[in-house]
């Protein structure tokens, strides 16, 4: 019987760190790669990432390095750093491992591309996929029952290859090759979920929750039909499963946001007070350019996108709501 290769993962935050723990649960080596140098020795001497994800105790087989070229001999790569710096990291790796499976979830600011565009730029030789569903970290940590998109671009021979690499007892993967789709889910669900922490902060009450997730849904989907995305990949987990996650939990990083914003605290005082990273915040931005630009109504995009920069959220709800009325199903 051949020995399992060994799979790496790039970005030790609490999601990078979560999914090393997983994939390390059948005693395999997984090399994790971390920018903090502390991240990396803590790791391998305490086996705690007591930054990012304090809770968990590591498993002995997860390696922390800060070296990109120890990524040379590893075929397949869990690519978990934050979106906007992910193609900088990705031209840092010397030799590009045979597939690099995309774990996070945002929009590059300034170019408008996706993460797998951003990928295949900075390396060329690589195979992409996509990975993303309702996840929290601490409990992919804590080894409970998960289950995730993978869409692979290399369609069924990528799949064969790699979901014997990822799968778990607990952690199941389901198999699309609507690569667009799944990062469109796993981005703009971020957006939606600092829309409902802002409801939640605000006091507004489980039926506006319920309605905003239902019209960010329609959001989710007329944008990424527009960029090709299948409407029955946004229906499943990388879509409106994440989307029902993070919009219902304070362990969301994004809801967590919005919450806090809701309850009167300033934009900038809370991004630049974050350890970790709200992606939401730097997606709504360049998404609702981009819908601008398309033409696409997504009320609830620009509406997180203003509060975000500053307006009171308890004014912007109200202009929302004093909307023209329409037929559900038309646009916007």
């Amino acid at each position: 019987m051949s020995t399992p290769e060994t799979v790496g993962v790039i970005g030790a935050g609490a999601w990078g760190t979560a999914l090393a723990q997983m994939l390390a649960s059948d005693g395999r080596e997984v090399v994790l790669w971390a920018f903090e140098p502390d991240v990396v020795e803590v790791i391998n001497t305490n086996h705690r990432n007591s930054q990012f994800l304090p809770s968990a105790e590591l498993s002995p087989n997860i390696r922390a390095t800060g070296n990109l070229g120890e990524f040379t001999q590893i075929e397949t790569a869990l690519v978990v750093t934050p979106a906007q710096v992910l193609g900088k990291v990705l031209q840092g790796l010397e030799t590009p491992p045979r597939d690099l499976v995309l774990c996070s979830k945002g929009i590059e600011a300034g170019t408008g591309r996706l993460m797998n565009d951003v990928a295949r730029a900075a390396s060329p030789g690589s195979a992409v996929a996509v990975l993303s569903g309702p996840t929290f970290a601490h409990e992919v940590a804590s080894g409970l029952p998960t289950a995730v998109t993978l869409a692979c671009e290399g369609g069924r021979d990528q799949w064969e290859r790699l979901s014997p690499a990822i799968a778990r007892p607990a952690f199941r993967p389901y198999y699309s090759d609507d690569v667009t789709g799944a990062e469109v889910g796993g981005s703009i669900k971020n957006v939606l979920a600092i829309a409902c922490g802002v409801v939640e902060g605000l006091a507004l009450g489980q039926n506006a929750r319920a309605a905003l997730i239902a019209r960010g849904y329609a959001e989710m989907l007329r944008f990424g039909e527009a960029l090709g995305a299948r409407a029955e990949t946004l229906s499943g987990l990388c879509g409106l499963g994440d989307l029902v996650l993070t919009c219902s939990s304070t362990s969301s990083r994004n809801f967590s946001l919005g919450k806090a914003l809701g309850e009167g605290a300033s934009a900038a005082e809370l991004m630049s007070d974050r350890t970790t990273v709200a992606e939401g915040a730097h997606t709504a931005p360049v998404l609702a350019e981009l819908a601008d630009k398309r033409g696409l109504a997504m009320p609830i995009v620009t509406a997180v996108n203003t509060i975000l920069g500053g307006d009171s959220p308890r004014k912007v709800v109200a202009e929302l709501l004093a909307r023209p009325l329409k037929a559900e199903q038309t646009g916007g």
